[in-house]
């Protein structure tokens, strides 16, 4: 069989940028497509210099890793090692799917054109299979990750929560929100929203009723004794949400937060309870929203 090192190049080049697409959009990261050429162009020539190579160094797991990271952070320039390490997994679970969907229309083909060296598979299969692989995999990706994501139940989403403030407790059913980022923004502290009828038992009601008066900096209504012991403690947290742009919660900083998800349980003292002013649900299925960093 004789192998093209042109095509070679092509059918790697094209499989690097249509996996690399692939983990962008299921990461949902900015697409940059001249990045991911170059991260693609990357890893099909060490593809080359590896099968032509006599060097086993080439096929070493190590190797292998430091490409992935590097054609990674060509690709998407992530600015924090957790993006990096978040986006090279997501890389290799799209790269299984694509080898084994590319491997298995290839060896439906022709598996007798299929050569190993060096730890790498060629084949000299036309650029039409490889594509057509390319395609029929992209699509199993894709629909993949949204089948895995709709198949999330909704008893998933739901923890139970208790809230230890001024040596008193409350228990109530929260919602996992993966969207929720909210922090305090001076500590970065991570913050729980909470409906304000909850927090009756635990901060004082002239307070609770009026946290819009203080919010805009009218304290008028508080007594002296409440507005010397909380004024210190409140925090005001900045947030953005739909319909809402520039919204404001009044917070307070919790004792001790213990979130109970399935048979797991975590406590933490550093949470800021954001004090939500409405119901956030007509039914009362949860009453407070949490950040999924908080299980």
């Amino acid at each position: 069989m004789t192998i093209y090192i042109d095509i070679v190049l092509i059918e790697n080049l094209l499989m690097n940028y249509i996996i690399l697409f692939a983990t962008g959009v299921i990461l949902k990261i900015h697409i940059k497509h001249v990045r991911l050429i170059l991260a693609s162009f990357v890893g099909a020539i060490y593809t080359i210099i590896a099968y032509i190579s006599e060097l086993k160094i080439y096929s070493n797991f190590f190797l292998k890793l430091i490409l992935s990271v590097i054609i990674i952070y060509i690709a998407f320039n992530p600015n924090q090692l957790k993006k990096l390490l978040k986006y090279t997994l997501m890389f290799y679970l799209t790269s299984f799917v694509f080898g084994g969907a590319a491997f298995a229309l290839i060896y439906i083909v022709k598996p007798q054109e299929i050569l190993e060296n060096n730890g790498l598979v060629l084949n000299s299969n036309s650029l039409k299979v490889i594509f057509i692989s390319a395609i029929i995999a992209f699509i199993v990706v894709i629909i993949g990750f949204k089948i895995v994501k709709n198949k999330i139940s909704a008893k998933d989403m739901y923890c139970d929560l208790k809230i230890k403030i001024n040596d008193k407790n409350i228990e109530t059913k929260a919602m996992i929100d993966t969207g929720n980022f909210l922090k305090e923004p001076i500590t970065n502290t991570p913050v729980i929203v909470v409906e304000h009828t909850l927090l009756y038992d635990c901060i004082p009601k002239e307070i609770l009723n009026h946290m819009e008066s203080i919010l805009g900096g009218d304290f008028s209504e508080i007594p002296g004794q409440v507005k010397e012991e909380y004024v210190s403690r409140l925090k005001v947290i900045p947030f953005s949400s739909l319909g809402k742009q520039n919204g404001m919660l009044l917070g307070i900083k919790a004792e001790k937060v213990i979130v109970k998800s399935g048979e797991e349980e975590k406590k933490t003292e550093n949470v800021i309870i954001g004090i939500y002013n409405k119901s956030l649900t007509k039914r009362g299925e949860y009453r407070a929203l949490l950040g999924i960093e908080l299980i």
